[in-house]
């Protein structure tokens, strides 16, 4: 059976469960006396129609949302009436004193706030009672707002009270809710009436026990006190002076070689300190004009100079032999390379410092080889004489001498060329070097003679083209310049059709004809194809120029098929050669042996040093080595154009001779 007032309270449970916290209790009010109670219809009708309450007595959070509330009219009945409330409630009928509900929602989030601020309560005053030990701790109040008072649960009246009973409970509640202001206050009012279960209250109260308990120990008292005594005081009074100690010199044992002094004891004279030699920038480059032939070494004599160059003259004067080299087969030539030694006296330095370049006089009676630099001396070795009469080095050049060639009309001059610019001449005959070309801006790399009578020359530059010079023209003009868009490291002419050369640099390697020579875009008529690293050399073979040696920084030897010279150079063979020489030693240049058409001569960088011999085919022929007197690479080498002599020059200005 339904009670009075149970259809109001299941709908203020619903709305509860959307959020509500704090729900007045209506059951007592609801009742009233023993004649019965009204009906749920006038009930629900009161909560229809009632109007709300002012806006001063409304409890609320100013951060949460707010609940309007009503008035729920309670009817009084007499004792001998019956139960028949009005359908509509008439203005006589209706009470001054009215039951308010006061809803406002929570979420748990807040409620675990409200925990935590019980909690900071509780340690707040275990601070307060830090200060004061004296006095218990207690919840702080603060002056400028009012603390909420503790509000206690209303007393259920019982059934019997009456009306009277009821009008006093709702006056009450109207003076609770007005005693409070909005926001904290009313917040704090609502937390401190939520019920606590067991476990909550037992937190409480050993919280509240373990405040009081280390309020008793007066830890921050003692903390402060601590501090104060740490504290270091100023020293008063004299300071005292620390003194240094004295540093104890230690003498260092020396030994009378350093003291100065011979194991007896005597002074030993000092010696004189040489004057640290200047450093120039840049060598200076010789004056225009000839230089003439006197000794790099100021300790020779005029006397030994002149000797030297009267038995070179005499030489030259003894006619060339020519060979057939027809009638030498490969057997014969090689048994001929077998039968040359390397002895202790054919062994020599010839210049100060590395040897850019080699060249072997055509002499068929005597040996005499020449050799250029990297400081630009030129040094002449005759191995008929002693060493001491036969070496003779002279200082034409200020650079590395790149290329060096006996004239092929005249033996008795020497033709050098340099990386200063300069081509000169030596002449034995009147001992002086004449200056055949001269060019102040560009770098020469190497020469070779155009015409047979050695009359022109085509000089090859570093990083322009070619220029072709005529020694019969007066002057030091250029008959030719070509841009041939490409480093050339070397420059050699066709033995047969001398209008061709072979110009190698960079990738590129070409053979140019220099009757269509123009001061630029000159092409090569034919392309040697095939490199994929610089070229170092490139040289015609010396009897017909039917083939062409490249020397590549691929570590690839190559021989091309010239034959024909309008269509593109086929590869003939290849051979893999160490060709990696590095910084301290001149690159390999592969050069053919003027006895041979099909034969050339390659430094090589295998242990025991050595130099080898190969065949167009590609097949090793001989290996020159001594392992008694040759210890080191020979970079540039050089054959007679006759006789079985083969020299090589190193990179520390020696020259081994290998001869019969």
């Amino acid at each position: 059976m339904e009670r009075p007032g149970d259809a109001g309270r299941r709908g203020l449970l619903q709305a509860g469960k959307q959020g509500a916290l704090y729900l007045g209790t209506l059951g007592d009010r609801d009742r009233v006396s023993s004649r019965g109670p009204p009906t749920g219809r006038s009930s629900s009708r009161g909560l229809r129609d009632a109007a709300p309450p002012p806006p001063s007595t409304q409890l609320h959070n100013p951060q949460l949302p707010r609940y309007t509330t009503r008035n729920f009219p309670v009817t009084t009945f007499s004792e001998n009436q019956g139960p028949s409330p009005p359908e509509s409630p008439a203005p006589g009928k209706t009470l001054a004193q009215q039951a308010r509900v006061l809803l406002t929602p929570v979420s748990a989030a807040e409620r675990d706030m409200s925990r935590r601020w019980r909690q900071k309560s509780l340690l707040e005053a275990f601070a307060h009672c830090e200060g004061n030990s004296s006095q218990a701790p207690s919840a702080p109040q603060p002056s400028s707002q009012r603390s909420p008072k503790a509000v206690s649960p209303p007393a259920s009246p019982t059934p019997a009270a009456g009306g009277s009973r009821l009008r006093s409970r709702a006056s009450e509640d109207t003076a609770h809710s007005c005693s409070y202001g909005e926001g904290e206050e009313a917040w704090h009012l609502e937390e401190e009436s939520t019920p606590l279960s067991a476990y909550e209250r037992k937190r409480l109260k050993n919280v509240k026990e373990n405040a009081e308990f280390f309020a008793s120990l007066k830890l921050f008292e003692s903390a402060a006190k601590l501090r104060k005594t740490t504290t270091k005081a100023q020293p008063q009074g004299i300071k005292r002076v620390k003194h240094t100690k004295a540093e104890v010199k230690t003498t260092l044992r020396r030994s009378k070689r350093l003291q100065g002094v011979d194991p007896l004891g005597v002074p030993v004279p000092e010696k004189p300190i040489p004057a640290e030699p200047l450093v120039e920038e840049q060598p200076r480059l010789p004056p225009p004009g000839p230089i003439p032939m006197l000794p790099a070494a100021q300790e020779e004599g005029p006397e030994l100079t002149e000797k030297f160059l009267s038995g070179w003259a005499k030489l030259s004067q003894v006619r060339r032999q020519k060979t057939e080299i027809s009638l030498l087969n490969l057997e014969s030539y090689r048994a001929g390379l077998r039968g040359m030694a390397l002895q202790e006296d054919a062994v020599a330095k010839v210049v100060h410092s590395r040897i850019y370049s080699v060249a072997v006089h055509p002499s068929a009676s005597s040996t005499l080889v020449a050799a250029g630099d990297k400081e630009g001396h030129v040094g002449l070795w005759d191995l008929d004489r002693p060493l001491e009469e036969g070496v003779q080095a002279f200082l034409p050049h200020c650079r590395p001498v790149g290329c060096l060639h006996f004239s092929p009309a005249t033996p008795a001059h020497l033709l050098s060329l340099s990386f200063d610019g300069t081509v000169r001449c030596g002449d034995v005959t009147r001992a002086v070097f004449d200056e055949v070309y001269r060019n102040e801006e560009d770098a020469l790399s190497s020469f070779d003679f155009l015409s047979s009578d050695a009359s022109t020359l085509v000089v090859g530059m570093w990083d322009t083209g070619v220029a072709v010079v005529d020694r019969r023209t007066p002057g030091m003009s250029t008959e030719l310049f070509a841009d041939l868009n490409s480093v050339t490291r070397t420059v050699h002419v066709h033995p047969v059709n001398r209008e061709y050369f072979v110009a190698a640099g960079g990738r590129n390697v070409g053979i140019y004809d220099v009757r269509q020579l123009k001061k630029s875009g000159s092409q090569p008529v034919v392309s040697l194809v095939g490199h994929s690293k610089s070229v170092a050399s490139a040289y015609f073979s010396p009897v017909t120029g039917n083939r062409v040696v490249t020397t590549c920084a691929d570590d690839t030897l190559r021989i091309f098929g010239t034959n024909c010279l309008s269509s593109m150079a086929p590869i003939l063979c290849t051979i893999r050669h160490d060709n990696h020489t590095g910084r301290w030693l001149t690159r390999f240049r592969a050069e053919w042996d003027p006895k041979r058409d099909d034969c050339f001569v390659v430094g090589s960088m295998s242990r025991p040093r050595r130099i080898q011999v190969f065949h167009a085919t590609g097949a090793l022929v001989h290996s020159f080595s001594s392992e008694d007197h040759l210890g080191s690479v020979c970079s540039i080498n050089a054959c007679h154009p006759t006789r079985y002599v083969t020299a090589g020059g190193n990179s520390s200005g020696r020259l081994h001779v290998f001869k019969e």
